[in-house]
């Protein structure tokens, strides 16, 4: 009897929306392929914005939903309530991390990064309770054209600031098998950074791309997450 091909859980990044993963999701048209928005950075009034919590919360009920096996994939901050939710949860069969934020117990982004917020996450309405990501062209999308990188800039909206301060508090990834994926040109995740996160991953896979792959090279980044759902049919 074949083993069932999971389903592909996608969870993206902060300031993202889910709808970023389009051009990804036209490569994988023949797959079950759901998304999920983090209500961190929904389409919301700022003063409505979720935390991790919330997120880690909308990550496991989507999850529960598909009723079958799931390979869970995370971008950037989405590694975060990606590891809080899927801890103990025997459907997750593989996980992915983009680029992203691989913690532990007792870790949040904001200690990650050293405990003061880059520049870039721009502090302006941290009062206010989000974050304004500035030079996102710069940061999450230096290795598209200028035209793509502006839309894809102007797509993004307010995050959480109490997303980034919350620790996890279970790591799913001590009991799932991982992979870390690692843009060798990240202009927004310190190379250090992922050298050490990626260093918990049972795989580590390199691209030649920045901290966006699925919006650069669409096609490589489905080739790769075609071979996690392989080795998850034959893990079982």
């Amino acid at each position: 009897m074949a083993t069932k091909t999971p389903t592909l859980v996608l969870v993206h990044g902060a300031w993202h929306r889910e709808s970023m993963w389009h051009l990804l999701r036209e490569e994988l048209s023949d797959l079950d392929v759901r998304t999920v928005q983090n209500p961190s950075s929904a389409p919301v009034a700022p003063s409505r914005l979720g935390d991790m919590y919330a997120d880690a919360a909308a990550i496991r009920a989507a999850v529960e939903s598909v009723g079958g096996p799931v390979v869970a994939v995370a971008h950037s901050y989405g590694g975060v309530p990606l590891t809080q939710a899927l801890a103990g949860v025997s459907a997750v069969k593989r996980l992915v991390y983009l680029n992203a934020f691989m913690l532990d117990v007792g870790e949040s982004v904001l200690k990650v990064v050293g405990g003061t917020p880059p520049p870039f996450w721009g502090m302006d309405h941290v009062g206010e309770g989000y974050y304004e990501m500035l030079n996102a062209e710069h940061h999450f999308y230096n290795d598209l054209t200028p035209e793509a990188a502006r839309a894809a800039a102007g797509a993004l909206g307010p995050h959480s600031v109490a997303s980034m301060e919350q620790p996890v508090t279970r790591a799913a990834w001590h009991a799932i098998p991982s992979t870390y994926v690692i843009g060798v040109n990240d202009a927004a995740v310190p190379a250090e950074a992922g050298e050490f996160l990626s260093g918990r991953a049972e795989r580590v896979v390199r691209m030649d791309t920045g901290h966006s792959p699925f919006l650069v090279r669409p096609a490589e980044t489905a080739a790769l997450l075609r071979e996690e759902l392989e080795l998850a049919v034959r893990e079982g």
